[in-house]
Formats: C-alpha cells, structure tokens, sequence
C-alpha cells in the first residue's frame, strides 16, 4: 500500500487516520519528557515544528491508541492527562 505524502499536514491525528506516511520520532518525545525539565525548540522555517508540537499535544492529552505501532505506544509511558495550552502565532 503506498502512502502519501503529508505536505501541508501539521496535525499528527490526521496524518495517522487519513493514512498519510509518518516517519516515527516518538522516541525523542519520550527521551524528551522523561530526561529534563525545560526546552526551547527551534529551528528551520518549514521543519517540522508544528508537526513536532502537535504530537507532544497527543501525547499529554493521553491519546495512547492514536499511537498504536509507533515506538512510544510499547515504551512504558506514562499515558496520563497533562492540560495542554496551546498558542498558534500563525492565526495572529
């Protein structure tokens, strides 16, 4: 089955339910949540950000099915509810 390509998908749910090709980086949201306390995140225009955010979103509001097949979903994380607030400066 071929897959397509996410271009112009930010949102993690909808890349995994609409089939889109999703090359796994859970590990590092699991080696991120559980190895320090604070973290600024940046980088590149176009790089993968947005995408990035919306997976930690899924990840802290306990959504453990959506991630069923990708490496944190056999991690042993910790799949509780942790209140999200989310700021989107590209609506402003």
């Amino acid at each position: 089955m071929k897959k397509r390509l996410p271009i112009g998908e930010f949102n993690i749910a909808n890349l995994i339910n609409d089939g889109f090709l999703y090359v796994d980086k859970t590990q590092f949201v699991y080696k991120l949540l559980t190895s320090s306390k604070y973290y600024f995140l940046s980088c590149l225009h176009r790089f993968g950000k947005s995408l990035f955010v919306s997976t930690l979103e899924q990840v802290f509001k306990g959504n453990k099915d959506l991630f069923k097949g990708l490496w944190i979903y056999e991690s042993g994380y910790d799949w509780g509810f942790y209140p999200v607030v989310k700021i989107d400066f590209n609506q402003i």
